[in-house]
């Protein structure tokens, strides 16, 4: 069962929310995730990709604060989606020390740049806005274990791809997950970047 080799505190939160039973893709998913591979997960709405991807998350950070720069990022398409997954997480979080960001697009970069200053775990950011970020040298990836990319069907956009190679550029080493409901010609690319020897799961 994948949800009985995550960390007391995940397992805690999923009892609370009557949650005992895996879906077939968390099942496939969650223990190749947490072997550390690059994969491409593919499934279709409705199998707890979103879950999946809290999860997961939480368990690499062993649902711990630690320093100050990011050790998660989850890359989402627009604000409006960074929100709602900032409140998902959060429901997983509030009893943890972890510190979850989610970066809005509206506010000029020196303000999100001093925000993560203060010590973020897991940041949620645009293409455009952590391009930016990595620009102005107002985010330190060098802690990073995991990149998420939530929904990843918006990389079909030449300027979210475009954002996205420059900022993988960025990152000395971390495992990278994406999370979609196909995989388009777009992602398909991306084992030639920083998706090499990546693994496939699909439901």
């Amino acid at each position: 069962m994948p949800f009985k080799k995550l960390h007391s505190d995940i397992k805690e939160k999923l009892a609370f929310f009557e949650i005992s039973i895996p879906t077939p893709f968390q099942s496939k998913s969650i223990p190749i995730i947490k072997s550390g591979a690059n994969i491409y997960c593919t499934a279709p709405a409705g199998s707890g990709k979103t879950t999946t991807l809290i999860l997961t998350t939480l368990q690499k950070l062993k649902c711990e604060e630690v320093g100050a720069a990011p050790r998660a990022i989850i890359l989402v398409e627009n604000r409006e989606r960074a929100f709602v997954l900032f409140e998902e997480i959060i429901k997983y979080t509030r009893h943890t020390s972890l510190r979850v960001y989610a970066c809005d697009d509206k506010f000029h970069i020196e303000v999100l740049t001093s925000e993560i200053f203060e010590g973020v775990d897991i940041l949620i950011v645009t293409p455009k806005t952590m391009h930016k970020l990595l620009l102005s040298e107002g985010l330190n990836t060098t802690q990073l274990k995991i990149f998420n990319i939530d929904d990843a069907e918006f990389l079909a956009k030449s300027t979210a791809y475009a954002d996205l190679m420059s900022i993988t550029q960025s990152i000395h080493k971390c495992q990278y997950v994406t999370y979609s409901e196909k995989i388009n010609p777009m992602l398909k690319r991306l084992e030639d970047h920083f998706m090499q020897y990546s693994r496939k799961i699909t439901v």
